[in-house]
């Protein structure tokens, strides 16, 4: 997709400014080496080994002024080509722009752009014409991480200094601003503090634990995919949590994907070796080759709330977005060729009204996700299927009329995929749920269906993840609704308060009204003052809230509360019951 005029004014001056960073850097820190210094969304970083230095809070205003100094200096920036030889001659103190310099064919022109008269970077540009253009930008250290080199543990670790950059210092106060409001919609410090989830070192990175809180909303949200799916004509599948490795290396995951699993055993030692499953496709393909299949019995359709295992690099851990044991929504629909883009439809239309009930449907976008046949290791290597593949996908999406962007490289090994976008509360974009057309893997598990003329024919396969990944789409939720989640899945739903010990009587009786009718409710008759049970059912998020004092008592009516502080006073019970379980049952969602 090409850059609009500000994209690309922003990618020009934070690429310039990222020089500016790494020339200030090296003024205060002669010895630092120089990695490298991409754009970011919001502005940019640079990766520096300092060695034994270190760059502290307190260091950002030095290297700052270090910065306005080069802006105010007017430096130009320009452009020098070389060839392979010369800019390893140029860099040759430096092991990792050598590196860099290596991995780029022979022959190709390597471009630097030179900062002033003392500094040359490693650079594809373009840049500002010189350091007086970036003036006017607001720009402001952000903070400093480690980070390793090429993104590889193996490698040394590194200081990555991000700088937010924007073109001007109204834009930067207003992100700032923004960011601060997400900060307080952060779902690793909200979850947390609502007691949804927590993390344990002694059980370790990418291992959340959710609490009651969490585990309802689970509960409340696994239930309604499991029976909308049956209603859809999905069948419920339960499979192992580990198989033997011959399952992976029929699927091909042991090939393509061996570093991203668990292994449990010594290949070299001993007879049999397990591993965590990574995925469910393969279980639930032994099911459906437990009987032959007949063309009548298609489509095919399994679904399991399944608990996978990934294992991801301990830098990539984030709360409940990334981690390594999770739940999916996994789906598969095994199909004739004829069937494929209606069963495409069918799952697309379940995932459409899943992210309706849950509200997130607004906030989703879409790519088109295709194979890099430059990368044979990363897929099944048959050009011709993954043409043919990615062609009968093509005309699915524009079939149904979707708006997407196309990305190489970004496909299961096994076949092209639909992805759905999200963006948490920061702007990061993640992958929420996938739709998958694959054409290897029913030829791998030898899978068939009896067709018409009564000859054996390969279906294909539709992978799809309804909801995503449970714990990734709850950290969605609680950003989306700073913790007030809608009626039907709020961990707690109603909390019932007695303003006087006089009360205490009727507000168990309504608690156990409420819990007949499975509407998830909780009491707070403590000896405090009900100001301060209102706060605290406030501070966390419970929707509803029943007052009972003396006039309730006397009326046998609820003072009834709504968590954005609406009350209403004489409302009988049998009403109010009736109002939960009509919100309730039909999944409104309600803006505080």
């Amino acid at each position: 997709m090409e850059k609009n005029e500000l994209e690309q004014k922003l990618e020009m001056g934070r690429h310039s400014l990222a020089h500016v960073l790494a020339k200030a850097v090296l003024k205060l820190y002669p010895s630092a080496k120089l990695t490298i210094g991409p754009v970011v969304d919001n502005g940019f970083y640079y990766d520096f080994d300092l060695l034994d230095a270190k760059i502290e809070k307190e260091d950002f205003a030095r290297i700052e002024k270090e910065m306005k100094k080069i802006l105010n200096a007017n430096e130009p920036f320009e452009r020098l080509e070389l060839n392979k030889k010369q800019a390893l001659e140029l860099f040759s103190d430096n092991t990792y722009k050598v590196e860099l310099i290596n991995d780029l064919p022979e022959g190709e022109i390597i471009s630097t752009y030179k900062t002033g008269n003392d500094f040359v970077d490693l650079c594809r540009g373009p840049h500002m014409e010189n350091t007086s253009k970036l003036q006017n930008w607001g720009y402001k250290i952000d903070k400093v991480n480690g980070a390793y080199w090429r993104g590889s543990e193996k490698n040394k670790m590194l200081s990555r200094v991000y700088v937010l950059a924007f073109t001007n210092k109204k834009d930067l106060s207003n992100y700032i601003a923004n960011r601060e409001d997400a900060l307080k919609r952060d779902h690793n410090k909200l979850g947390r503090e609502l007691e949804i989830f927590m993390t344990e070192e002694n059980i370790g990175q990418g291992l959340p634990l959710l609490m009651p809180k969490g585990a309802t909303i689970y509960k409340a949200l696994s239930r309604f995919v499991e029976d909308e799916g049956e209603k859809r004509g999905y069948l419920l599948t339960k499979t192992p949590f580990m198989s033997k490795n011959n399952l992976f290396k029929i699927s091909g995951h042991w090939d393509h994907y061996k570093d991203g699993m668990f292994i449990l055993g010594d290949e070299e030692k001993d007879k049999e070796i397990f591993a965590l499953r990574p995925m469910t496709c393969p279980f639930q393909y032994m099911i459906y080759k437990n009987s032959l299949k007949s063309y009548k019995d298609l489509p095919k359709r399994y679904l399991e709330n399944s608990t996978l295992f990934r294992n991801e690099s301990s830098g990539e851990m984030h709360g409940l977005i990334r981690v390594r044991q999770f739940t999916l929504a996994d789906a598969h629909s095994i199909c004739t060729p004829d069937q494929v883009e209606q069963e495409f439809k069918h799952a697309l239309e379940f995932i459409y009204h899943t992210l309706d009930v849950i509200g997130l449907r607004e906030d989703v976008g879409f790519r088109f996700s295709k194979w890099d046949p430059n990368n044979k290791k990363k897929y099944i290597d048959n050009p011709e299927a993954w043409e043919s593949t990615q062609i009968i996908l093509k005309n699915i999406l524009d079939h149904l009329g979707l708006n997407y962007e196309e990305a190489d490289g970004e496909a299961a090994f096994y076949g092209p995929k639909l992805d759905i976008q999200i963006k948490n509360v920061f702007g990061k974009e993640d992958t929420i749920i996938t739709i998958q057309i694959d054409f290897a893997l029913a030829e791998r598990f030898d899978m068939v269906y009896v067709d018409e003329a009564g000859e054996r024919k390969r279906p294909y396969i539709i992978h799809q993840s309804i909801i995503g990944c449970y714990e990734r789409t709850m950290a969605l939720l609680i950003e989306k609704y700073a913790g007030a989640f809608p009626l039907w899945f709020a961990p707690e739903q109603v909390r019932v308060l007695s303003v006087t010990e006089k009360a205490e009587g009727a507000v168990k009786e309504i608690l156990a009204e409420l819990k007949n009718l499975n509407i998830r409710a909780e009491l707070d008759i403590r000896n405090e003052k009900i100001s301060k049970k209102i706060r605290d059912a406030s501070q966390e998020k419970v929707p509803y809230m029943l007052i009972i004092g003396e006039q309730e008592l006397e009326n046998g009516t609820l003072a009834v509360r709504e968590r954005k502080g609406l009350q209403t006073a004489g409302v009988s019970r049998q009403d109010f019951y009736k109002a939960m379980l009509l919100e309730i049952n039909n999944k409104v969602i309600k803006k505080d």
